[in-house]
């Protein structure tokens, strides 16, 4: 079992499929992606084609949810199930679309790692305008947030691996904000409390998406269209 990362997808899956045939994966590989699959937006029979396309994919996806998605619990088609040690969302038809619950520590080779998603959408006045989809649960409430801080204390706050949305506001990739966006009007209330955890977290590696560029930022590798082997990152 090969375990592997990138970043957001936003329901263009075309890319996968190429990494799927290049390295010849099977199901019993693992792709996280690391939010904004896109798998849950429509919340309906379009959403259903596509998961019937990605479920034909030789690989299992892994989801962090992103800001440009709904919630899967909220879409009234997922069960919890235990997987790799923790709760993930799966439905029975697709059992290679796996979705990650916020504060569930997973295991994966005998490495601990935690999701954290969600994120404030900066184009959420624009997409309001033009009467595109916009989700009122994308970021982390308080009663995730305080699910996640309890996970992080029955492990002592010690994790190998944090898989998030955005990042810890030290880690902004500022030189790429989208220009023309206020940022004293952008809701940083995701990235001030990821920083609180950073700051008393003990940690080997923190991979995040959100942002459309591929960097290290104190600390924090920000992935798009890049892959890495999760083994292999060192």
């Amino acid at each position: 079992m090969a375990i592997y990362l990138t970043g957001d997808t936003h329901r263009e899956f075309h890319r996968i499929k190429q990494f799927c045939e290049e390295y010849e994966t099977t199901t019993e590989d693992i792709l996280i992606i690391l939010g904004d699959a896109g798998i849950n937006y429509y919340c309906n029979y379009k959403d259903n084609d596509l998961k019937n396309e990605l479920s034909q994919l030789p690989i299992t996806l892994f989801c962090i949810h992103g800001n440009h998605e709904e919630r899967p619990y909220l879409t009234g088609n997922y069960e919890e199930r235990k997987w790799h040690g923790a709760i993930a969302y799966i439905e029975d038809s697709y059992p290679n679309l796996v979705f990650a619950k916020d504060g569930e520590i997973y295991d994966f080779n005998g490495k601990k790692a935690i999701a954290i998603g969600g994120a404030y959408s900066v184009d959420k006045e624009y997409r309001l305008s033009i009467g595109a989809l916009w989700f009122e649960s994308e970021q982390a409430d308080e009663e995730i947030k305080a699910y996640v801080e309890k996970q992080l204390d029955a492990c002592d706050w010690s994790v190998d691996y944090v898989f998030s949305h955005t990042v810890p506001i030290e880690c902004e990739p500022v030189w790429a904000f989208i220009p023309g966006i206020i940022q004293s009007m952008v809701d940083k209330t995701m990235e001030k409390w990821l920083q609180q955890i950073m700051d008393n977290l003990e940690f080997e590696k923190w991979y995040a998406g959100h942002y459309h560029v591929e960097s290290e930022e104190n600390g924090v590798r920000i992935m798009y269209e890049d892959y890495i082997r999760l083994d292999e990152d060192e």
